[in-house]
């Protein structure tokens, strides 16, 4: 269920963003940090995926009150990375991104690291096979 909050009365009537609009900022701007190999929805979320559903709100959840929000964010990492620059990284984009789209007041932001991707170096790579050369057919060596 999509719940709406209301954020400003005006003359004209009122202005409401779904919480599910919310979440897709946050998880956008989480995947823009480097670092992030991707969200994490758990099992719901995999499913969902193998399904064919692409999920832009995949690992956020967030709480929202009148003027203020917290969301929590849920991702897998790269190996290699320091952890907590990249979760405060993310905390800082997220936040701004809210904040500058929606006017709300974003008062926390957790990130749970819940994996670790090993990219696989390009020399580590299986090599490909060299064609043989085609022999005509009906031809004996």
């Amino acid at each position: 269920m999509t719940m709406n909050t209301e954020f400003n009365s005006t003359d004209m009537g009122n202005i409401r963003i779904a919480n599910e609009v919310i979440e897709i900022i946050a998880g956008l701007a989480a995947t823009e940090v480097v670092g992030v190999a991707g969200m994490s929805g758990g099992v719901a979320g995999g499913i969902a995926e193998l399904l064919g559903r692409k999920n832009l709100s995949k690992g956020v959840k967030v709480e929202v009150g009148q003027k203020q929000c917290a969301v929590d964010v849920s991702i897998v990492a790269e190996y290699g990375v320091r952890i907590p620059e990249v979760a405060g990284e993310i905390q800082d984009n997220v936040k701004r991104a809210i904040e500058s789209m929606t006017g709300l007041e974003v008062v926390e932001v957790n990130v749970h690291v819940l994996g670790v991707v090993f990219s696989k170096p390009a020399a580590e790579e299986p090599a490909k096979e060299e064609e043989k050369p085609q022999l005509p057919p009906n031809r004996v060596l």
